[in-house]
């Protein structure tokens, strides 16, 4: 249940904001009286209530709803003052009892945000010349006059209180720009009014939704108490490693004190570093992850810094990308290794990879299809070589012990965790860490399951190592038929699971 109260200019708005959900709406009926809205598809009503001026009509108005049986609007869109104005000629009587009146209804207001969303609309500035010689005394300096007024009487009692009327100055803002184009001086363009409706449904439904681009009209999201306790955690080791530095700090000058005593003489400060225990180096660890989650924090959760919408041009990717090339001719190192996709090669794969998608996600580029599609190739090609790699150390190695396991497990997700508890996300938000989990644990199940084979290098010859006995391999394509016919009961597996769900 959404209403709006007010005068003209809220009707407007009124008429703007059921039109992004009816657009077949037209303005329609006599202009000063109440006026209904239901959209029964959605379950939504909206109304528009006729009261031109902050009076005592206005005050009964809201106290029904405190005080009354009546359902309670889920958003309140409220504000007046040019009627005021224009019934008293513009005296500053009117204006002292315009803050009386706001000073009366205040309090209901506030106690109403409680449990719903109060939005006072700012009066929006005036085109003078354009003013009929009936409206010639509502001018920009009597409407910042009121303005100010609303202002400094709104949320002056529960500063220190969550439930707060929110002063929507948007409309305002846009008025600004656009009031030159109005038809009369006084009522703003329709187009003007569309933004700020929209502005208003953004502003209620964003929070629900959580669109990407949209995180401007969302609020700040409350800290859960998991957060809560990383925080504690994190805070607590910058502290403990703080004391164990002014610890170890101060056992270094008693033991340098204690010996100059001992030896009588002065003696030069050792060159080399002190010795640092490994409480102090897990501490020194925790203290540095600490403080990168808190920037994280800071940066993505916080409203510390603005935000900003993306906006993609070819030369704001392309540029970045020719430039790391051009700078990777001059950065050559040589290999000893001969062999295709040995270490250093995929390494040096990946990480161009990386530095092309994140390029990617900093110019937005994810509109541009043939972009798109190109990095869509790139993180496949990822996955295979973290796929890749994973297998040719099973296959040459051997090693299957659980150690190895917890180790890429450890490697992998560790930093997810850490920003799934920090910054309140599934673990499924980042997609491709869970993806190279399920992948590196079927790698290892397929592989590690009896019977086992292992290549070996032997005398410039290559042998199987069976569990229970050793092949001589002449080429690879007996080795590759080998490893499918062992393993064939695997891809029976993995073939059935699809069938067996």
């Amino acid at each position: 249940y959404i209403a709006f109260i007010g005068d003209s200019r809220i009707r407007q708005l009124f008429y703007s904001f059921i039109k992004l959900i009816n657009p077949q709406i037209k303005e329609e009926g006599n202009k000063h009286e109440n006026i209904p809205f239901e959209d029964k598809s959605s379950s939504l009503k909206v109304d528009f209530l006729w009261y031109p001026e902050v009076n005592g009509s206005m005050k009964h108005c809201i106290k029904a709803w405190i005080e009354g049986s009546s359902s309670k609007p889920h958003i309140l869109v409220i504000g007046a003052a040019t009627w005021s104005i224009k019934i008293h000629n513009g005296s500053n009587e009117a204006l002292t009892q315009y803050r009386i009146n706001i000073t009366s209804i205040a309090p209901l207001l506030e106690k109403l945000a409680r449990n719903s969303d109060v939005y006072w609309v700012l009066q929006d500035p005036v085109y003078e010349d354009m003013l009929s010689e009936s409206r010639k005394m509502i001018t920009n300096e009597k409407i910042d006059a009121y303005n100010e007024a609303a202002v400094s009487i709104l949320n002056s009692s529960s500063k220190n209180s969550k439930a707060k009327v929110k002063v929507f100055s948007a409309s305002r803002l846009i008025a600004e720009e656009t009031i030159i184009q109005s038809s009369d001086g006084l009522h703003l363009p329709e187009s003007s009014r569309e933004t700020s409706a929209m502005i208003l449904m953004n502003n209620h439904c964003n929070k629900i939704v959580k669109p990407i681009d949209g995180s401007c009209c969302q609020p700040q999201p409350p800290v859960t108490l998991i957060q809560k306790l990383a925080f504690c955690f994190l805070a607590s080791s910058v502290i403990g490693y703080l004391v164990l530095v002014l610890i170890r700090r101060n056992n270094n000058q008693k033991n340098k004190l204690c010996t100059d005593m001992e030896s009588g003489e002065e003696k030069k400060p050792a060159t080399n570093s002190p010795t640092i225990s490994t409480l102090e180096t897990l501490f020194q660890s925790l203290c540095k992850l600490g403080l990168i989650m808190g920037y994280f924090y800071l940066c993505d959760r916080a409203n510390l810094f603005m935000k900003e919408n993306k906006f993609y041009t070819h030369s704001s990717f392309f540029i970045p990308i020719i430039y790391i090339l051009v700078l990777g001719v001059f950065y050559t190192e040589n290999t000893k290794e001969t062999k295709v996709l040995n270490r250093e090669q995929t390494d040096e794969w990946k990480g161009w990879m990386q530095l092309v998608i994140l390029i990617y996600h900093i110019s937005g580029a994810s509109t541009f299809l043939p972009v798109y599609m190109h990095i869509r190739v790139l993180v496949a090609a990822y996955l295979f070589q973290t796929g890749y790699g994973h297998f040719s150390y099973f296959w040459i190695k051997g090693d299957f012990g659980i150690y190895r396991v917890c180790q890429v497990l450890f490697r992998l997700n560790f930093l997810v965790v850490v920003l799934c508890i920090v910054m309140d996300r599934s673990y499924q938000f980042y997609y491709f860490v869970p993806l190279v989990t399920f992948w590196f644990l079927t790698i290892y199940v397929t592989l590690a399951l009896w019977p086992q084979i292992i290549l070996k290098k032997a005398n410039g010859k290559y042998f199987i190592l069976h569990t229970k006995r050793t092949l001589n391999i002449a080429n690879n394509d007996q080795l590759i038929l080998i490893f499918f016919y062992q393993h064939l009961h695997i891809l029976k597996l993995l073939y059935s699971l699809p069938h067996l769900c």
